[in-house]
């Protein structure tokens, strides 16, 4: 047992970087009540005597500073760096690695890297690492396109994670893929023997013709490990599940709540609704907030098939016209979706508020209900703005309430801190045959905002729940932003003129962001805010979630999708039914290990989801040619700048040589170059008229050249004017209706909310 509170200890004192925490000081934080005092306080010395806590004066703890030598887990980043996660947590954190020092790793490898101590800056002692072996890799199958040179054959892998060829055995191209064909490579050999030598692997799937939507699909599917099949005894199982099904005859007495007026509202082409609303008006000025989630926690029962594969997705994967469910459709979108007209199993967080939205109670249940009407979020908004034509009266006046009490919400948890960023989100628009042809902002219309807050809210109030029964549970957690980089943000908008203290609170962020808001420089300051917020995951650890203001957080809303959710739903069962107590308490060890594989779970997902959407648009870059359109600088690095398009929000490189005849010095504290001789500067947040030079989409890469570059060598070169060159606007409208029929409208892809 001391084991497990050693793992949770550390982990803790991870997320609370350099806070000295006494015995008693860091139980209470944790939520460590006094029958496990004991315990704790040996776990405590067992770390103490193996040297991974210090104990200082009055016996504060703090983690040990970094050795010479690290091992961790290595996540790399598309733009060339990467950073180790320690095996071992130490003061310092995540272990920068730079460009050129990865040593062949690629991201998700377990690696041993050397530390080298850079000295002191702004206070802090700095350090990067050089990666020195490669212990255990984390995949070794690739997709590309299969080329051949000299007799052999070979693919370049697409994507950022290994930019060496693959040389192919056994290939023949007589009986197996053509050449120009998306194959899946498996590498036997890394090429680690010399270091002239090349990778080498053989073709273990033929994915089609590129270009083709269903085939980027695919290999996209395969370069990250996606799981996109089922095993038989998983789809047996869910059948048995969907069959056993009778409403009318459950294991366990349930609300009946047919009848009422519960509405869901989701997107347009959403096939699964997981969440449904109902909302009621005391006389006394209070609300009572019903938040009925798909229970599908009665469908997957705990160690079967179906349970294991769900465990082992995690997450659902979104592509434009197609899902990776992490449960079979027969359950995601037939029994567990709450369709309307349809009797259904949740569970139910009813929440009861005062008329200025502060939570006066709660209880929980285990329900049955009828949806009385699924809503759009257009189709809530038109009712919002009285276009209620065909609607009935009690969901017009439901919809109408909703937006009333989630708008005293928001202005609570305003109160509190909550953080919101103005950050644009796009939809593709897809043709017929899955081809983009253009893109369109976000519908940012309140009825998002009004489920988004009831969501949080019942999310909140399950967490709240399970920590006062003292049971440990997936939090979503969400840890404060670090020194380091709030020191960065500080001197960031301190040289545009605002001043903010070095450790922002949630207050400081508010303020910065109110003081920017409709400023030419506000979506430079929201881009760096957003860069000094460490990543959200899962973790049985209280460390709160900072964005949300919270002290206690955890995912209760989207069992259909996440895993997270389904094992909450699984502890709220045994609440409800007063069974909690017997149940025994999750090894600590198990629960932390179960966070880490969800949130990287989580993680592929969201990469696959953004590497098709580049992938598609890319695709669409290249029939424009030598497009020209005014971006944004989004980054800074040491060769070059990152632009990113409004229209499409995918970024291209501008190389520094590339900006002109000039001595570029690169100040990365202030996100800016600025050139020695000229003057003349380039920072986060300008914008800057570049022409498209080059797409590779291979590679992902966009390289970009400033329009008063590309004409001033033109001119150069003596020639009147620059070569032939469509602007957005004008090539936009000559590709309008682009790969469509008649009769066809295009279909429209939402980017979605990480």
């Amino acid at each position: 047992m001391a084991d497990a509170y050693a793992q949770e200890i550390l982990q803790f004192l991870a997320e609370k970087k350099n806070m000295k925490l006494k015995p008693r000081q860091l139980a209470r934080q944790m939520g460590i009540g006094e029958a496990e005092y004991g315990t704790f306080r040996e776990a405590i010395k067992q770390l103490r005597d193996e040297g991974r806590v210090v104990m200082g004066a009055s016996d504060a703890m703090t983690l040990p500073d970094l050795g010479r030598w690290v091992v961790g887990y290595y996540r790399a980043n598309p733009r060339g760096f990467g950073f180790i996660i320690p095996d071992v947590p130490n003061s310092h954190g995540d272990l920068f690695i730079p460009r050129h020092a990865s040593g062949g790793a690629l991201s998700g490898d377990t690696v041993r890297a050397k530390v080298i101590s850079e000295g002191k800056r702004d206070g802090q002692r700095r350090y990067r690492g050089e990666i020195v072996d490669v212990l255990e890799r984390a995949r070794n199958r690739f997709v590309g396109e299969l080329q051949t040179a000299g007799g052999a054959f070979f693919i370049e892998p697409e994507g950022k994670k290994f930019q060496k060829p693959i040389v192919l055995r056994d290939v023949s191209t007589a009986a197996g893929p053509k050449l120009g064909t998306k194959v899946v490579v498996e590498i036997t050999n890394y090429g680690e023997d010399r270091p002239d030598s090349m990778p080498a692997g053989v073709v273990v799937d033929t994915l089609g013709e590129p270009g083709v939507l269903d085939v980027e699909i695919d290999a996209v599917i395969a370069a990250n490990g996606l799981r996109d099949a089922w095993e038989d005894d998983v789809l047996e199982c869910a059948r048995q599940a969907v069959a056993n099904y009778d409403p009318d005859n459950l294991d366990h007495e349930r609300d009946r709540l047919e009848g009422r007026t519960i509405i869901t509202i989701d997107p347009d082409d959403a096939r699964d609704y997981d969440d449904a609303i109902e909302l009621v008006r005391g006389k006394d000025g209070t609300w009572e907030l019903g938040v009925h989630i798909a229970d599908v926690a009665h469908f997957v029962q705990s160690g079967t098939p179906l349970d294991r594969e769900a465990k082992a997705r995690s997450t659902s994967t979104y592509f434009p016209r197609r899902v990776v469910p992490m449960l079979p459709e027969i359950l995601s979108n037939g029994v567990c979706s709450l369709q309307e007209g349809q009797p259904r199993l949740v569970k139910s967080a009813y929440i009861t508020y005062d008329k200025d939205g502060k939570v006066l109670s709660t209880r929980f249940a285990e329900s049955i209900i009828t949806s009385a009407k699924r809503l759009t979020y257009g189709q809530a908004q038109d009712i919002l703005e009285g276009k209620t034509d065909g609607f009935e009266q009690d969901v017009i006046d439901l919809v109408s309430d909703m937006s009333t009490l989630a708008k005293a919400i928001e202005e609570r948890r305003r109160r509190k801190g909550m953080i919101h960023l103005d950050l644009p989100e796009i939809e593709l628009i897809l043709d017929e045959d899955g081809k983009v042809v253009g893109a369109e902002p976000e519908d940012t219309s309140y009825t998002h905002t009004i489920i988004e807050m009831f969501m949080v809210e019942a999310n909140e109030a399950v967490a709240r729940v399970l920590a006062g029964a003292n049971r440990r549970f997936l939090r979503r957690i969400h840890p404060d932003p670090s020194e380091v980089e709030n020191g960065g943000v500080s001197r960031f908008v301190e040289a545009m003129g605002y001043k903010v203290p070095a450790e922002m609170s949630h207050r400081d962020i508010q303020k910065l962001l109110e003081a920017v808001k409709g400023k030419p420089e506000a979506y430079a300051v929201h881009l760096a805010v957003l860069k000094t917020f460490q990543q959200a995951e899962y973790s049985p650890t209280n460390v709160g979630h900072f964005a949300l203001a919270s002290e206690c957080y955890c995912h209760f809303t989207s069992p259909i999708r996440r895993y997270p959710d389904l094992t909450v739903h699984r502890l709220l069962s045994l609440y409800v039914r007063g069974k909690l107590d017997a149940e025994p308490i999750t090894d600590m060890a198990e629960m932390i290990s179960q966070g880490r594989d969800c949130s990287a779970a989580e993680r592929r997902a969201a990469t696959a989801e953004d590497e098709v959407r580049t992938v598609l648009i890319m695709q669409y870059l290249q029939t424009l040619g030598q497009v020209e359109f005014e971006g944004i600088i989004t980054g800074v690095t040491n060769f070059g700048l990152f632009v990113q398009w409004p229209e499409f929000l995918i970024d291209g490189l501008v190389r520094l040589e590339d900006l002109g005849d000039d001595w570029w010095q690169v100040v990365p504290e202030l996100g800016m170059v600025r050139g020695d001789v000229t003057g003349k500067s380039y920072r986060i947040g300008d914008t800057l008229e570049v022409v498209v030079a080059n797409v590779d989409v291979a590679r992902r890469q966009i390289n970009l050249v400033p329009t008063a570059t590309l004409e001033g060598r033109f001119r150069q070169d003596g020639e009147k004017k620059s070569k032939p060159r469509a602007r957005y606007s004008d090539k936009k409208k000559a590709n309008k209706g682009r790969g469509k029929k008649s009769n066809t409208r295009p279909r429209r892809v939402k980017r979605r909310r990480k």
